[in-house]
């Protein structure tokens, strides 16, 4: 979009006219480019989307992945960073079809996930329920917090 006005526009109008349409003008521009951001999120951009939290022994992510059986997925630890790898297929690419809107993506995906401590990769699990992958991370032992006894000392 171009933003064009002439000096006679702006002289035969109130400053502030000018102003508000220079203004609704953007905003259309705005819209325009967060309804493209809202697509690459919720896109193929970043899938899946997931969550990443803890509590004292473990790490925990979650990521919805509507569609996919656990035959689809592949995951591997590296270090400190976690790869969910898998397919969407889209049935209907097996015929010929006119698509009136095609919102939903198929095709490979990969996501690294840096994870914030180390774990221990040896009781990792993970499981697939109702398309919400859960993925359970024990910190390594050397991460996790220990307490120190404070004893009274007598002088």
């Amino acid at each position: 979009m171009i933003l064009k006005w002439t000096p006679r526009q702006i002289s035969s109008r109130a400053p502030w006219r000018e102003l508000d349409r220079l203004k609704n003008q953007l905003e259309g521009v705005f819209d325009t480019l967060s309804q493209g951001v809202e697509t690459i999120r919720g896109g193929a951009g970043v899938y899946p989307l997931v969550n990443l939290f803890e509590d004292e022994n473990n790490l925990y992510l979650t990521a919805e992945m509507p569609g996919l059986a656990a035959a689809d997925l592949d995951l591997s630890i590296q270090g400190e960073s976690l790869t969910i790898r898998g397919e969407i297929k889209n049935p209907e690419e097996d015929r010929k079809v006119n698509y009136h809107r095609r919102e939903r993506e198929a095709g490979f995906f990969r996501r690294l996930i840096n994870l914030p401590d180390k774990i221990d990769p040896d009781k990792a699990a993970a499981g697939l329920k109702n398309g919400v992958l859960t993925v359970t991370l024990p910190k390594a032992d050397e991460v996790k917090v220990r307490r120190i006894e404070i004893r009274n000392s007598e002088e």
